[in-house]
């Protein structure tokens, strides 16, 4: 019998899928398995090769829209268009060098009839790469020490107080874990180019890595919280296999980061836990990972939670999820026609 879920259009963003893959497949896949056939998903791309667009099964529209660096103006201006054509329920943004022009027209996008479940400009910036030192020092978290790198010189000072090996990050993606000044200087012009500055130089922390997926409430508390314990990592630092574990001090440092910030929506919180036991917070992601699947199987759909949420639906708090449910990423070669890429390229919607 139809319900309020039975027909939803809902709009994505993160449909590459390559060696460092966007959330977006993840997350439809996710709200596939709990909306059905009616589900209407919309891509939402910046690239004409993006994986996504050409995956007819999951993906049953795609438009291309303006990269961030065009402004808030252009975002909106592409959306109405967007939403004169289809009957758009809510938007999931899945990058993170998009979020803050999407919480910028968020209103906006409310008024069109719209939803979205996103942080505040003010939370998204206190977890800044840039800012996570200062963000765990004032309020009990460990951290890993950093320093901003503007200028190549600044790299000799981070090197003389970390020592090697230091962990070189950009300030949006990508990360290297270098052992000589020359392969610490060669990331800084990598990540300089590729995102600008800073760079971040982060103390090189050892021990188990683990992620932990959540959904802020946006009120002090979690609607779902998933620990995953990453069993094996890509060159570029990505979990290419992982297992859902089931720890109390986890639960413990998700609820208490959501206690501190009010976090709305989805985030990502990537954890080496030493020997000592303690759990270092390395970066906080202010979106769905690409693993984010893996919280469907193991009992808690988020991407299915936070469409909920969005529309303003109670959700109970999940109280458990199943430990050892494994994932294994893998390749595989899609074929397309050139005429799909070129209708993509040329009209920006395919």
């Amino acid at each position: 019998m139809p319900n309020k879920y039975s027909n939803l259009c809902i709009a994505v963003t993160g449909l590459n899928a390559n060696d460092n893959p966007g959330p977006g497949m993840a997350v439809i896949r996710s709200l596939r398995e709990a909306f059905g056939a009616g589900l209407r998903v919309i891509g939402l791309s910046y690239e004409s090769l993006e994986p996504g667009i050409y995956l007819r099964e999951h993906v049953n529209k795609t438009y291309q829209i303006p990269y961030p660096t065009e402004g808030t103006g252009a975002l909106l201006e592409r959306l109405g268009y967007i939403r004169q054509q289809e009957n758009l329920d809510v938007i999931i943004p899945n990058f993170d060098s998009e979020l803050f022009n999407f919480i910028k027209v968020a209103p906006q996008l409310k008024q069109m009839g719209i939803a979205t479940l996103l942080p505040s400009q003010q939370q998204l910036a206190l977890r800044d790469k840039v800012n996570l030192k200062d963000f765990g020092t004032k309020n009990g978290f460990y951290v890993p020490a950093d320093h901003k790198i503007y200028h190549a010189d600044d790299m000799k000072k981070a090197a003389d107080e970390f020592n090697f090996p230091i962990v070189i990050k950009g300030k949006f993606y990508d990360a290297y874990v270098v052992y000589t000044m020359d392969q610490a200087l060669k990331a800084f012009h990598q990540l300089n180019a590729a995102w600008g500055v800073p760079v971040i130089a982060q103390q090189y922390i050892t021990g188990t890595e683990i992620n932990i997926a959540a959904l802020g409430d946006g009120d002090g508390n979690n609607t779902s919280i998933v620990a995953m314990r990453k069993l094996y990592i890509t060159d570029k630092g990505k979990a290419w296999a992982g297992v859902t574990i089931k720890e109390d001090k986890l639960i413990e440092l998700a609820n208490n980061f959501a206690k501190t910030t009010n976090w709305k929506g989805g985030y990502e919180m990537e954890i080496m836990s030493n020997a000592e036991g303690h759990l270092y917070i390395l970066e906080i992601n202010p979106r769905f990972p690409a693993w984010i699947y893996l919280t469907a199987a193991a009992g808690q759909n988020q991407p299915e939670a936070l469409v909920k949420m969005a529309l303003g639906d109670d959700v109970l708090p999940y109280t458990d999820y199943q430990a050892g449910k494994l994932f294994v990423r893998y390749s595989w070669d899609h074929i397309a026609d050139i005429s799909d890429f070129q209708h993509i390229s040329v009209f920006g919607e395919l």
